[in-house]
């Protein structure tokens, strides 16, 4: 052989053995993640006649660094967060987008006429493109199954979700659930209040406490609470630092039936504009007289988009205690039969009720992106998109089995 032929051999042997070295160097640091994108699938394509955006379904390996951000503390506002999940899934290579966009939903528990414990609950929003997140168990840790909306992310709402870039920003998607359910029996919703009177004015609690994001709280409640006492305790634990110029609150509900309402509020709704002032509130639902006769005389609870605490709106008009159309007409229907319904189906009839093509609208938001009825007795999901309940191609079923 030509020693011109050995040179041209031993420089492609070279090429490729750095070739196959960086590809083991990037599955090493990465493996988790290519996985979880190569998981990725479309499940319901768009229509945006009805405003329908496209639904997928990813599966996440490992724990997403759901540890080390507990360790340092977590974060005080979305920019913190976008830093922490930058740094740790793409190692500071791209930039991921995390938001707060306005959003209005309802939610109430009810037992099965078989005694499952459920919790149901509308996100209603504008069209967007979804994700079904599951992520695994580990020590210490819950498996978890959660629904969130992709343009909290970044992604255009106007396109499926195809290109490389935005595969690798939905992996960010761990970090911004809107509801969801873990293997313990355990679910929980977000839900906005608009505190602070004329303009709405965030959470925003500084103590020595470490801090979470709103939807960070939700994660740390889905991956460690075994049940709504230690929900509460995670609560009770951490500063809320909502963001985006806007204020939440919460539900949470096990599979014992119990639930509670967790709320961060001062003084009234007219005064209520000093988010560091703001102190956790908690409702539990055998717990609630205080409250009012309704809620007091029932076990279940309905959370809509109005702080629930008494006399929280006596200095305001009627019509800022956004969504109480709404909070009433769900008690109405599960007072017909003490808050038992038939099964997930049943409680599925009183999410489309208040959905957003049937109800009139008092927050500006289109449509209902999605309906989902967590059995927590079972741990499974009843998901349905944008009120497609009498098309059977659109009615999901989920568990941890499958």
């Amino acid at each position: 052989m030509k020693r011109s032929e050995k040179v041209f051999i031993g420089i492609i042997v070279a090429l490729l053995t750095v070739v196959l070295i960086l590809g083991i160097s990037v599955y090493a640091i990465w493996h988790n993640e290519i996985s979880a994108i190569a998981s990725m699938k479309l499940i319901r394509d768009r229509n945006d006649e009805h405003l329908d955006g496209a639904v997928y379904t990813m599966k996440v390996k490992g724990g997403f660094y759901l540890d080390d951000f507990v360790k340092v503390g977590g974060v005080k506002n979305d920019a913190e967060l976008i830093d922490f999940v930058t740094s740790k899934i793409t190692k500071g290579l791209l930039d991921i987008g995390i938001s707060d966009p306005e959003i209005a939903c309802s939610s109430f528990t009810a037992k099965s006429e078989s005694g499952d414990a459920l919790f149901a609950r509308n996100y209603d929003f504008s069209k967007t493109n979804t994700c079904i997140v599951f992520t695994e168990k580990s020590e210490g840790r819950h498996a978890t199954i959660s629904t969130v909306d992709l343009q909290f992310l970044g992604i255009d709402v106007d396109k499926n979700v195809e290109s490389l870039m935005d595969k690798i920003t939905c992996l960010a998607s761990t970090y911004a659930p809107l509801d969801g359910i873990n293997d313990a029996g355990v679910s929980c919703g977000i839900y906005m209040t608009y505190q602070g009177g004329e303009e709405t004015v965030p959470t925003n609690q500084n103590t020595d406490k470490p801090d979470f994001t709103s939807t960070t709280l939700l994660r740390l409640i889905l991956d460690y609470a075994d049940n709504v006492e230690e929900a509460v305790e995670i609560a009770k634990n951490y500063d809320l630092h909502d963001s985006a110029k806007t204020s939440y609150h919460y539900m949470v509900a096990d599979s014992s039936g119990k639930s509670v309402i967790l709320e961060w509020v001062n003084q009234t709704d007219a005064s209520d504009n000093d988010g560091e002032a703001r102190e956790l509130k908690v409702t539990y639902n055998d717990e609630d007289a205080h409250i009012g006769e309704m809620e007091g005389a029932t076990d279940y609870q309905v959370i809509t988009n109005f702080i629930i605490q008494p006399n929280y709106y006596d200095l305001s008009p009627a019509e800022d205690k956004k969504g109480y159309d709404r909070y009433e007409r769900i008690y109405e229907e599960l007072n017909k039969t003490d808050g038992i319904v038939k099964d997930e189906e049943a409680a599925m009839d009183i999410l489309s009720i208040v959905g957003r093509r049937t109800w009139d609208n008092d927050d500006g938001n289109g449509c209902t992106v999605h309906s989902a009825v967590y059995n927590l007795t079972d741990k499974t999901v009843l998901w349905i998109p944008n009120e497609n309940y009498d098309d059977p191609s659109a009615v999901f079923e989920f568990g941890f089995n499958s």
